[in-house]
């Protein structure tokens, strides 16, 4: 299974908060057995958020769009997602519902900070979802997520995306998996064996250099026994350690 993830923000772009919602997926996709075939970050433009995702649907099996979703100003990815299956946006009642839920308990929480006035928003904006879409309700805020044919979209703030993504995980699997092991050698001294094991088995290979660390060496295959075999042809090779 291929998946592409898709990151919506300008703060982002403009390193003001990192980047660990891509980070986050990427390992928790691959865990799955998944690919992660493609990360990109754009801004908060409706267009290009639209052009992005009608593109790739077609060239993955999935997309994650993470980021963008809400009823302020700039959260314009719900709209671009609707303008990319050519739809509206809609209400669901049950998300309704949960975003007034939602708020309300927000006030029962802190009485002082949340007032009356706070809860007189735009519940509409909050909680409309493009049309035909698999609404997923926020257990760890206000904002919703949907899955729209083989797009899912999630709010950027990480506690809720990674909630809302273990809603819909199980959708997401494949036959990769992958060892690691761990090495002092200089990585310019593991050329050799590393261009030997891709030759050898079908397989790829990561090296990852670390200062204070082992370095690391991570092989990736979709068979179990290849992936062993060339672990244990490398061992052969390299001088390969427990991790420190």
């Amino acid at each position: 299974m291929e998946v592409a993830i898709l990151t919506i923000g300008d703060e982002v772009l403009a390193g003001d908060i990192a980047n660990t919602n891509a980070q986050w997926l990427a390992a928790r996709l691959t865990d799955s057995g998944a690919t992660v075939d493609r990360i990109l970050t754009i801004p908060d433009d409706r267009d290009r958020i639209a052009a992005t995702i009608d593109e790739w649907t077609a060239d993955v099996d999935a997309v994650i769009v993470t980021g963008g979703l809400g009823g302020t100003h700039d959260d314009v990815t719900a709209d671009a997602l609707a303008d990319a299956f050519d739809c509206e946006l809609v209400v669901d009642e049950t998300v309704r519902q949960d975003v007034v839920e939602t708020v309300a308990n927000y006030r029962d929480r802190d009485p002082e900070t949340v007032t009356a006035a706070d809860l007189e928003f735009d519940v509409d904006a909050w909680a409309a979802l493009p049309a035909g879409s698999r609404p997923l309700c926020n257990p760890e805020g206000l904002c919703p997520g949907c899955v729209l044919e083989n797009v899912y979209a999630f709010p950027g703030v990480p506690a809720e995306m990674q909630a809302l993504f273990e809603q819909v995980a199980a959708e997401f699997d494949g036959e990769t998996i992958s060892r690691v092991a761990y090495t002092p050698q200089p990585e310019g001294t593991m050329a050799e064996a590393i261009d030997g094991v891709r030759e050898h088995f079908d397989v790829t290979i990561g090296s990852y250099p670390a200062t204070e660390r082992q370095n690391r060496l991570k092989v990736t295959g979709t068979d179990p026994a290849t992936v062993d075999a060339a672990l244990e042809w490398l061992a052969e090779r390299v001088d390969l350690v427990a991790e420190e």
